[in-house]
């Protein structure tokens, strides 16, 4: 055994690819949506799921803090879906069908985009649209204009035309000065609520998101979480392009996504907006790794309070 190899330290990538303690009930599933065609600021959020497996290396399967190991979740992870050449339009139909047929067999699922057009499909995979809610971490309101067809930039539009009730959209960590005036407008017609970061910095990102979920599950059978990387605040998330000063911690999104996996109508999450070239020390990869474990280790918190 080499000095890198320890029996007593299991990795979460070895987690990831189906090692568990048995018995393991309970599967998360997980799937690769390489989408980056449809983006904004062109760039290589194709590259993000194998990045974010590859950093899962560097974690072991242990929440400390609430003595939990996700290996009393089995994992499956599905591979990635054959969208890496496709535009926005022409992935929909591949993530939405995986992304439904994953859930049949699993309790929750994450995503690993791919640029932040794999929203729309994703939420299209949970069903009925009247009977879905969307949380969204995020520093866009994501509601540009759809004459140009699907982006990265306009995933929740696309939602309010297809029928998502915007009572049913909550977004947390909206930036000022990434936004316009008319899209913010927009988001107040439809009644969807807008938090904006420094309003969840004074609040605390744990109230806000239980207070989100809260107001959702009044309205939904099943709810979407939306985390996109650019989020957090640029000197943490160097590899989002739409990342700005001023944005959340890691800390804050790594409990917002635990809080998330816990709660019994979250579905599904997906991790969006990464450019592995564009990082440094892989800092916006592993905090992408952390957020899909501690989503993990919410699921089995669900599943052991007997939720």
């Amino acid at each position: 055994m080499s000095i890198f190899e320890d029996a007593n330290w299991p990795r979460a990538s070895e987690w990831l690819v189906g090692q568990a303690l048995s018995p393991a009930h309970r599967t998360l599933a997980v799937i690769g949506a390489p989408v980056s065609l449809g983006s904004i600021t062109p760039g290589r959020c194709d590259l993000a799921p194998a990045a974010i497996r590859k950093a899962l290396q560097r974690f072991s399967t242990y929440h400390l803090e609430s003595r939990r190991d996700v290996r009393a979740l089995r994992c499956h992870d599905h591979g990635d879906l054959d969208v890496s050449a496709c535009s926005p339009e022409e992935a929909f139909e591949p993530v939405c069908d995986a992304v439904a047929s994953a859930l049949r067999n699993a309790e929750a699922l994450v995503l690993l985009g791919g640029d932040n057009s794999i929203t729309l499909p994703g939420v299209h995979g949970l069903g009925d649209l009247g009977r879905c809610g969307l949380l969204t971490l995020d520093a866009h309101l994501d509601l540009r204009d759809l004459d140009h067809g699907l982006t990265n930039g306009n995933p929740v539009r696309a939602l309010l035309r297809d029928g998502l009730p915007g009572r049913q959209i909550v977004q947390i960590g909206v930036q000022s000065f990434a936004n316009s005036a008319a899209y913010a407008k927009l988001a107040h017609a439809h009644g969807i609520r807008v938090i904006p970061v420094n309003t969840a910095l004074q609040r605390g990102i744990g109230y806000v998101i239980e207070d989100a979920l809260f107001h959702l599950e009044q309205h939904v059978d099943c709810i979407y979480v939306n985390l996109d990387l650019d989020v957090l605040d640029r000197a943490y998330a160097p590899a989002t392009p739409g990342s700005r000063p001023g944005g959340l911690a890691p800390h804050h999104i790594r409990h917002a996504a635990r809080v998330c996996g816990a709660h019994t109508k979250v579905c599904a999450l997906d991790l969006v907006e990464i450019d592995p070239i564009r990082d440094i020390a892989d800092a916006t990869v592993l905090t992408a790794a952390a957020c899909l474990l501690e989503f993990a280790a919410g699921v089995v918190e669900r599943f052991e309070r007997g939720a």
